[in-house]
């Protein structure tokens, strides 16, 4: 008899699993900019964002309850509106988490030259792409007992800085020497007005993505029905520990003092005298990337060998391994070489092209997310409040989308995302007429 390794989740482990594959660079990093452009007033990007990201998988795990399946969202896009529905959505996954793993890598390069400044970037690169295909390599059941503790340590150290900035924070109290940054005018708690808020909500969505691979990995689950309550009492975690930890580092230090070179906790630490906090953050950073840059790895593996059993793909990627249980070496090996491609992009193209692509690519991740909420009526049966949900997580991530129009920075993602989005229209388009001819794959 096969052993239970396929479905041997309970829902906090699941919650946790989450925890793991969302909080990452996006957060500890993409906050400062976020901070940059909103001030204090971020924290009501966050809190927005929370709730948009709970709108999608809340309609996600009603669902998986439903009707659950390997394939996640690309499956039920399918179910909901065709063939070239789920083509779409699966592969616009696939090519947009592609490019993010290059960018996650880098990051992680880079972090750790921190403590190693005369190691060049590519050999860090290749040893932790070494390091996430070995985690890949443990199959399931090793992957949920790393992204676990990966979990506990990133939660960790965000609890360690808001003791610490406790600590600053009631020094402060008793101390004119280092004073706290209370708004004293909507001037000071919104600098930018309504445009920098705006312009802020795609940065805080940033901090929730991985959600999709959370709904991916609840096939496993004991109870099925308890989707809803995994995903609910996570990010109910995680949109508390933001807030909350955003807000005291924002007492602690000006928003002017945040960017986007550095982690909001390192700055808001820094004039203090707390030994080794930067060693330690720069430890959480690492430790961040690498674990949302594993569980990316794993999903799109998964994401490619579900494309191909429903003949959207090869199916020469449905392939397992002769020695290796419940692991698809050919979709591997190919997420293994673009993820080598994207990192070799990431070391050679100039710096602000590749952070183009990446920005497209993470709103690619978010039309996914509105696509969701598109096809949710389809589906599943929404009554009462679940009707708000599905609306204001429509609005709210349409905010997000056109907010990128507001920043030089991020606009030119924007646009690139659209050329994205054309390119995989005339694909679909070309592949549609192939469908038509051929039966049952395309391929």
């Amino acid at each position: 008899m096969k052993k239970k390794e396929n479905s041997s989740l309970t829902w906090w482990q699941l919650s946790l699993i989450g925890v793991g594959c969302t909080i990452g660079t996006g957060f500890f990093l993409g906050a400062g900019l976020a901070i940059s452009m909103a001030g204090q007033a971020v924290l009501i990007s966050f809190a927005l964002a929370g709730f948009g990201t709970y709108s999608v998988y809340h309609f996600l795990a009603e669902l998986m309850r439903k009707d659950p399946q390997k394939g996640a969202f690309h499956t039920y896009a399918r179910k909901a509106y065709g063939r070239w529905a789920g083509f779409s959505s699966g592969w616009v996954y696939w090519g947009a988490e592609m490019l993010i793993l290059g960018s996650q890598m880098t990051a992680v390069s880079i972090f750790s030259r921190y403590w190693f400044p005369g190691v060049p970037l590519w050999i860090f690169a290749a040893g932790y792409s070494l390091l996430g295909i070995l985690v890949v390599l443990t199959g399931a059941k090793g992957f949920d007992r790393i992204e676990n503790i990966f979990g506990v340590v990133k939660i960790a150290a965000i609890l360690m800085f808001i003791v610490v900035a406790a600590i600053a924070i009631f020094s402060s109290l008793h101390s004119a020497r280092d004073p706290l940054f209370f708004p004293q005018t909507g001037q000071q708690f919104i600098p930018h007005g309504g445009k920098g808020l705006w312009a802020s909500l795609i940065y805080a969505f940033y901090a929730f993505g991985g959600i999709e691979i959370m709904s991916m990995m609840a096939t496993r689950l004991n109870e099925k029905k308890e989707a809803p309550k995994s995903g609910k009492v996570m990010l109910a975690v995680i949109t508390s520990i933001y807030i909350m930890s955003l807000g005291m580092a924002l007492l602690l230090t000006s928003s002017k003092s945040f960017h986007a070179d550095e982690s909001p906790f390192v700055t808001a630490l820094n004039q203090y005298d707390f030994p080794y906090v930067a060693d330690v953050f720069n430890g959480a950073l690492i430790i961040a990337g690498f674990s949302t840059m594993a569980a990316s790895l794993f999903a799109v593996t998964s994401m490619l060998v579900t494309l191909a059993e429903d003949g959207d793909a090869p199916s020469f990627f449905q392939k397992k391994g002769q020695n290796i249980i419940d692991l698809h070496l050919p979709a591997l090996g190919l997420t293994v070489a673009g993820m080598l491609v994207s990192i070799f992009f990431s070391l050679l193209l100039p710096e602000k092209i590749y952070e183009y692509m990446t920005t497209a690519a993470g709103l690619m991740l978010l039309y996914n997310w509105f696509f969701i909420l598109l096809y949710a009526n389809r589906l599943v049966v929404i009554k009462g409040f679940s009707h708000i949900q599905r609306f204001g997580g429509l609005a709210l991530i349409l905010c997000a989308v056109t907010g990128t129009l507001l920043d030089t920075s991020s606009r030119p993602g924007f646009f690139v995302s659209l050329g994205f989005l054309i390119i995989l229209a005339v694909v679909v388009i070309i592949m549609k007429r192939v469908w038509s001819r051929q039966s049952p794959s395309p391929f």
